[in-house]
């Protein structure tokens, strides 16, 4: 039996995270059983359609490097199909106007509603059964739909496929991060995140066992169907910034200057970007490395701090991250206060910590803010 799965999202938007953890944890079974996934749009409460949904939903999952087999197949064009099925399915009847299905041990329950609309539950049963889905992997918001779409599928004299829940997903404090809307996928890639580190993160929350950074066919090898996360598991910011790093980290430098010029002040020459690839290879995401070359290709007012200067010109022009950090201490020891030397460098109180900072500017440069 192949496997057959569908990721089957309503067009309302970015994908939520919860949402893209249903997808990592479908792509992630269908690759390790040799399957096929298809990609479904359940459009068929058109009350909650969002113009532009759909192709938002098709880019993040592209650019989480998700795939898929078959697709995209909108509900909304298989209406009649639909109706054609509830007309033919066994226990159904006609009361006030609407079109409900009777089966054993249920309550009755409306698969057509009065204004000639397929509910939710029938037209999922019917494309499932349709396109040979095997498995339903789904969050577990929807486990009260699984008895109802069970009977609904075989009253078309089909086999149901076998239905997995996993757990639902919330932020620390019921988001990701301190920004409002860094619930989505597009929130993350804005804040500047790698795909890379987001389905890592995903697919290591999708079943238990052991794992930390890893990569896309590391993950497929990993996963785990039967150890599918259950209840409720938080994702935490703290954890993304590590893996976002450590995926960064690895980048190859023409992709890391590519990805940083993204972020990086408009006109940046990517020969400067890939001089400090050294440097940012540390930042946490891509928007923090964009950050450290603005500090870099964008002068603070002066600001003397001569300590600075004196100790920054015993060290070679261009320092690896170790060198970098042993700057810093040395800084400290001498009495000189970090937060004024991050001033003096960048004009700034915050942004990328200091030892990136030192890293990514040419000594002469650090020395000339300084003096």
């Amino acid at each position: 039996m192949t496997v057959r799965v569908r990721f089957a999202p309503s067009p309302t938007g970015s994908l939520h995270l919860g949402s893209a953890l249903t997808a990592v944890a479908n792509w992630l079974f269908a690759r390790q059983q040799g399957g096929e996934l298809v990609l479904r749009i359940d459009d068929t409460d058109e009350g909650r359609a969002v113009e532009g949904a759909e192709q938002a939903i098709e880019q993040d999952l592209r650019w989480l490097g998700l795939g898929w087999d078959e697709g995209p197949v909108r509900q909304s064009e298989r209406r009649q199909r639909h109706l054609e099925q509830a007309a033919a399915a066994k226990g159904a009847h006609a009361r006030d106007g609407a079109v409900w299905l009777s089966s054993p041990g249920l309550p009755e329950f409306v698969i057509v509603r009065s204004d000639g609309r397929p509910t939710y539950r029938w037209a999922s049963a019917v494309d499932d059964a349709d396109m040979g889905i095997t498995h339903v992997v789904r969050g577990n918001d929807h486990l009260p739909n699984a008895a109802l779409q069970i009977a609904a599928v075989r009253s078309l004299g089909a086999e149901p496929p076998q239905y997995l829940h996993h757990a639902l997903v919330r932020g620390e404090g019921g988001k990701l991060s301190k920004r409002d809307g860094a619930d989505s996928i597009a929130a993350l890639r804005e804040e500047g995140y790698p795909p890379e580190a987001i389905v890592n993160l995903l697919g290591l929350v999708a079943s238990s066992g052991p794992g930390d950074v890893m990569s896309l066919p590391e993950l497929v090898e990993r996963f785990d169907i039967d150890r599918l996360a259950r209840g409720e598991v938080v994702l935490e910011s703290k954890r993304l910034r590590a893996l976002s790093t450590a995926h960064i980290s690895r980048l190859h430098d023409d992709d890391l200057v590519a990805r940083v010029l993204g972020f990086a002040p408009a006109g940046t020459d990517p020969q400067l970007v890939a001089a400090m690839a050294p440097a940012l290879r540390g930042a946490h995401t891509l928007a923090e490395a964009g950050d450290l070359v603005a500090c870099v290709t964008e002068a603070p007012l002066q600001h003397s701090l001569p300590e600075l200067a004196t100790i920054r010109e015993r060290y070679p022009d261009r320092l690896s991250e170790q060198d970098a950090r042993a700057l810093v201490d040395e800084l400290r020891s001498a009495g000189v206060p970090l937060r004024e030397a991050r001033m003096t460098l960048t004009g700034r109180e915050r942004g990328p910590e200091l030892w990136a900072v030192l890293a990514a500017l040419p000594r002469d440069e650090a020395i000339r803010r300084a003096a």
